[in-house]
């Protein structure tokens, strides 16, 4: 990437910062709120009830006795592709849009104090580590992680319009970068992050905090584009893979007639978005292994009903024409669908998702 594209996009984020409000009573950002694992960690990240969106709805001290299926742990992890967590609501049948405040931590692994992703709710799953960034994406059965099964949904991310983060106090926590030495006792806080949730699918990415363009290819400012344009891959229902990945063009950044450009979403005020002047190019990637998922995930809570009582079964997350993430766009060549979460769809439905969904 050209250093002009590069120094664009990075303004560009700057400007998305400087225009969101922090909030009086609690104005330190959340990016700004550092705490060592597990000793550094308080009660509470975001406790200031004066806050105009109040405190934070649980707690970041996570441990044996908050490990249950209510459990308000707002502090997430992720380590491998058996040993991550998603970001989800806290009651039934929820929409993100209207909980993306309120999220908890679901997990894969008993250890972390969260809630649990149920047996068979995970449907497919690309772990992809690349020399910045750890970027994992799939599909589940939504309910059973109480996201109504017709939401389409929406990002999480550690900033919001009070920079306050969605879900509030959420912290990230990895022992999976290089530059932990491979101590897998030892977790590093990500400060730059993306979770994006819905329409039967997700992606998570989460950059290295000793790598580079952190904040470039952790971009928060393209929410309205979903897993497709954000996190591209190539995630298949029924699959459970783990490779070695390159580093994507960060989100906005593609190259026309020779040069290098910078693409920004239009304010949903301006209506639907109806094109977008590129197509996201899944990075290559190597060295991939597959799994079977009984393998992978064990000491899981019995589902509570819907697909994930069995085996996956595909449903709409393969048609390649539903996507998610408030304005995701389904997906961009030839793989499954969801929220854009991998690379199939095709750019039809592309454009069918971010009209339906902005």
């Amino acid at each position: 990437m050209s250093p002009s594209a590069l120094s664009a996009l990075l303004a560009a984020a700057a400007v998305s910062v400087v225009l969101a409000q922090p909030d009086p009573a609690d104005p330190t950002p959340l990016v700004d709120k550092h705490y060592a694992y597990p000793s550094g960690i308080p009660y509470q990240v975001d406790y200031n009830t004066a806050a105009l969106r109040g405190p934070q709805v649980g707690y970041n001290i996570c441990n044996s006795t908050t490990e249950n299926q209510d459990s308000m742990c707002q502090t997430s992890f992720l380590n491998h592709i058996d040993d991550f967590c998603l970001w989800a609501p806290p009651t039934p049948n929820s929409t993100i849009g209207d909980t993306e405040g309120q999220e908890v931590a679901w997990c894969t692994k008993p250890g972390h104090g969260t809630r649990l992703i149920p047996a068979n709710a995970l449907q497919g799953v690309q772990y992809i580590k690349t020399p910045n960034y750890i970027q994992i994406a799939g599909f589940i059965d939504q309910t059973q992680i109480n996201l109504a099964a017709d939401d389409y949904g929406g990002e999480l991310d550690p900033h919001g319009a009070d920079l306050r983060g969605n879900p509030l106090g959420g912290l990230m926590y990895s022992n999976a970068f290089p530059s932990n030495g491979g101590n897998n006792d030892s977790y590093q806080q990500v400060i730059d992050w993306t979770n994006f949730m819905g329409g039967s699918g997700f992606c998570f990415k989460i950059c290295d905090p000793a790598g580079q363009n952190q904040q470039a290819l952790c971009q928060n400012i393209y929410d309205r584009l979903g897993c497709a344009y954000n996190a591209p891959n190539n995630a298949k229902n029924g699959t459970f893979e783990v490779c070695d990945g390159d580093d994507m063009t960060p989100p906005g950044v593609y190259t026309s007639n020779g040069q290098t450009m910078t693409y920004f979403q239009p304010p949903e005020s301006l209506g639907p978005i109806t094109t977008v002047p590129y197509t996201p190019v899944v990075p290559a990637s190597s060295n991939c292994v597959t799994y079977q998922s009984a393998a992978l995930y064990s000491g899981q809570p019995t589902p509570t009903g819907g697909a994930s009582a069995g085996q996956p079964t595909g449903g709409s997350a393969a048609s390649g024409t539903r996507s998610a993430s408030a304005g995701a766009p389904a997906s961009t060549s030839n793989g499954a669908s969801t929220i854009g979460i991998s690379s199939v769809a095709g750019v039809a439905g592309v454009l069918f998702a971010m009209a339906f969904l902005s």
